[in-house]
């Protein structure tokens, strides 16, 4: 067993927190990822984990040992992607993190197609609602839906994911269309939990309480619900473009839009050598611009 094997199924057990899910994700048996620890931690004389019945979790030297580890491979790894991509075609694993809602609707037809351009390349998806650390948990790049990228990441806005109000046909022919954000009080709200919706009224920002008769922390959920008639939603745009399409739902409130995120593909400084990450980028970019082009018609 290599000292770089070793680094990578102790980088990989650090990262997933268990045995059983490391020795899953790297295809061998919880039995022998055990044993290489215990054979790397034997070679180093120093403990690097800490395990227990309920948890486990690195030392202080563990620790270090982590972010080295991950240094190391992701180098390895940036070589080997340069020569056997030298000759243009993509090869390698590419790691990537996403929410849930938007990795279902709208990533996944475009990942698709671009391991269907590139049929050597590898995809590692993981979809999360969590912010997760990109360097830190080894991705090469994280989807986020925010107003603020982060600061020390490339980003390279992907679309527009405007806050549109919209309710069914049959919710209008009922209750009426509200005038204005101040007579939501009179209406039958979908919301998040937080039940705290943001506008522009008058040109100043104005976040508003409702009282929702629906209250859900799934998007889907609550487009469905507006769908059939149980009252005014909220939601980013993605999630209600197709029954807005189709009809199913009018935009209301149209002249009080607030809280325009959008959607990044967000990678390391350091990751932009890599012509997979970029590669992936510039694809995504492409993909989404005839989305970018629908929100502004």
């Amino acid at each position: 067993m290599s000292q770089l094997e070793q680094m990578k199924i102790f980088a990989a057990v650090v990262k997933s927190g268990n045995f059983t899910t490391a020795a899953s994700q790297l295809g061998i048996s919880k039995q022998l990822v055990s044993r290489r620890i215990m054979e790397l931690e034997s070679r180093l004389g120093a403990r690097l984990l800490l395990r227990t019945t309920r948890k486990l979790s690195t030392t202080e030297l563990g620790r270090e040992f982590y972010q080295r580890c991950l240094n190391i491979l992701q180098q390895v790894d940036e070589a080997e992607q340069a020569v056997a991509s030298s000759s243009g075609e993509l090869r390698g694993l590419l790691r990537i993190s996403a929410p849930v809602s938007f990795a279902s609707m709208m990533l996944a037809p475009a990942l698709n197609q671009f391991m269907q351009l590139h049929p050597k390349l590898e995809l590692a998806l993981d979809v999360d609602n969590r912010l997760v650390d990109v360097v830190g948990e080894g991705y090469d790049m994280v989807i986020r839906i925010t107003q603020q990228p982060d600061e020390g990441m490339v980003a390279r806005r992907l679309m527009d994911s405007p806050l549109v109000y919209c309710c069914s046909p049959a919710y209008l022919q009922q209750y009426g269309e509200p005038a204005s954000p101040l007579q939501l009080g009179l209406h039958r709200c979908i919301s998040a939990r937080s039940a705290e919706w943001p506008f522009i009224v008058n040109g100043e920002p104005l976040k508003l309480m409702v009282h929702p008769v629906l209250r859900s922390n799934h998007g889907e959920v609550m487009c469905a619900a507006a769908v059939a008639g149980l009252g005014i939603v909220g939601l980013p745009w993605f999630y209600v473009r197709e029954a807005l399409q189709r009809g199913e739902l009018v935009q209301v409130l149209r002249g009080f839009m607030g809280d325009s995120s959008a959607v990044y593909a967000l990678y390391p400084q350091h990751r932009q050598s890599s012509l997979m990450v970029r590669s992936l980028a510039d694809f995504l970019q492409q993909w989404f611009s005839a989305d970018r082009e629908k929100i502004a018609n």
